[in-house]
């Protein structure tokens, strides 16, 4: 079947037709076949260089070879257990030694469980209720963070999906990125916020820069109010780097919240922290988290797999960091179109706007409209990117220099 047919029996029997509404692309979404390597292949026969990568976790490409053979040979022994296996203590240790400070791990299956079982673990062991995130932060899809960013600085959440209480998201507070001052307003004047949580590189909306210091400054000011410090490393865990963001920019979280690379592909999620907040997480502690899937054989090997040959390519990252840094170079001076290239390690994006975003109003300033025309050129060059202004843009050690001509081509010429 073509992807038009498939689509319209999709939406009589899938809200939207969709999984997950991202996917949703107008009119109509394509429909994979199969995936290898840097490219996707439809169910129509074409070929196209990927630049979503599924949003994130498949650093190394589509069925890398190493990890095929990991989940291959977790798969002759079986899938799923309800016991522990040797898995959770060898990737446990993998993941703290990359990560100074990182006590204890606990495995989840998503990224938005490892949230939020993160703030509920950051609400037990402080005793308070109120949590602070920043505007255009995402946390995933659970109550507590689906909160309407662009509101006032200081004021109580409104909810962002019907069927979230409003009384539930009162407890979240809202404040922009890159301002500490603001941070600091805040926290002194309310002694019941138990954490802030934050994206130290906000992916969902950018990728947007953290200022020079603006990361130290927020572990000092949430420190200095005996806040706990969530560094939502979903996005950016292993991919800027082996330990993250914070080692990246040397800062030391109080709880991390880990997922998409550390998978391999596979679903996976983790929290992880200090050990005297993560004793605090049943049946060590009162804090309640449990999960049929958690600590999954196949994700776990798979997650393995990718992290140790990560620590056995250590020029992956620079290596990566060249690629954006050439895709970006290719742009200059190619005449001002009002926009803006922004980069960090893999991640990149084009921001219909004339200078880079600081924070997600400035995001919101971005000609949306631009950005939809410039994305259909750019799928009918062959390349897929993802289908928003505010989504990041992922490389792959898979990319080859061939790919990397064709996207920078596609930008020069669909901007």
């Amino acid at each position: 079947m073509r992807s038009r047919d498939l689509f319209a029996e999709a939406q009589l029997l899938m809200p939207g037709g969709v999984s997950s509404p991202v996917r949703a692309i107008k009119p109509s979404p394509f429909y994979t076949a199969h995936a290898a390597g840097a490219h996707l292949t439809t169910v129509e026969g074409e070929t196209l260089i990927d630049c979503c990568m599924a949003y994130g976790p498949l650093l190394l490409g589509h069925a890398h070879p190493e990890i095929k053979k990991a989940i291959a040979s977790q798969l002759e022994k079986g899938w799923l257990y309800g016991t522990p296996t040797p898995f959770e203590p060898e990737f446990a240790r993998l993941i703290t030694g990359d990560h100074p400070g990182m006590d204890m791990i606990r495995f989840v299956s998503s990224g938005s469980e490892a949230t939020m079982a993160a703030i509920r673990l950051a609400r037990g062991f402080t005793g308070k209720s109120d949590i602070v995130k920043i505007e255009g932060g995402f946390h995933g899809a659970h109550d507590a963070v689906l909160v309407k960013a662009g509101s006032g600085a200081t004021t109580m959440g409104v909810p962002d999906s019907a069927g979230v209480p409003a009384a539930l998201v009162a407890h979240t507070r809202q404040l922009p990125y890159n301002d500490p001052e603001v941070l600091e307003t805040l926290l002194a004047k309310n002694a019941g916020i138990a954490a802030l949580i934050i994206e130290p590189v906000p992916g969902n909306i950018g990728p947007v820069l953290p200022k020079d210091g603006y990361l130290k400054d927020v572990r000092e000011i949430t420190r200095a109010h005996d806040v706990l410090l969530i560094f939502d490393e979903v996005i950016t865990g292993y991919r800027l780097g082996i330990g993250g963001a914070q080692v990246m920019f040397g800062v030391r979280p109080d709880l991390t919240t880990l997922g998409k690379i550390i998978g391999g592909g596979l679903p996976i999620g983790a929290f992880c922290g200090r050990r005297e907040i993560m004793q605090m997480v049943a049946p060590q502690g009162p804090v309640y988290q449990a999960g049929t899937f958690s600590g999954n054989p196949l994700s776990l090997a798979a997650g393995i797999a990718t992290v140790r040959w990560l620590h056995d390519h250590p020029s992956v990252y620079p290596d990566l960091s060249e690629k954006t840094r050439g895709i970006g170079e290719s742009l200059a001076g190619k005449g001002n179109t009002g926009g803006s290239f922004v980069r960090i390690g893999s991640m990149f994006k084009y921001f219909f706007r004339p200078d880079a975003p600081q924070n997600y109003t400035e995001v919101k300033e971005c000609d949306t409209a631009a950005f939809t025309r410039f994305w259909q050129k750019m799928l009918k060059q062959g390349i897929f990117l993802p289908p928003s202004q505010f989504e990041t843009n992922f490389l792959s050690v898979a990319h080859t220099g061939k790919d990397l001509e064709a996207i920078a081509g596609g930008y020069a010429a669909c901007r």
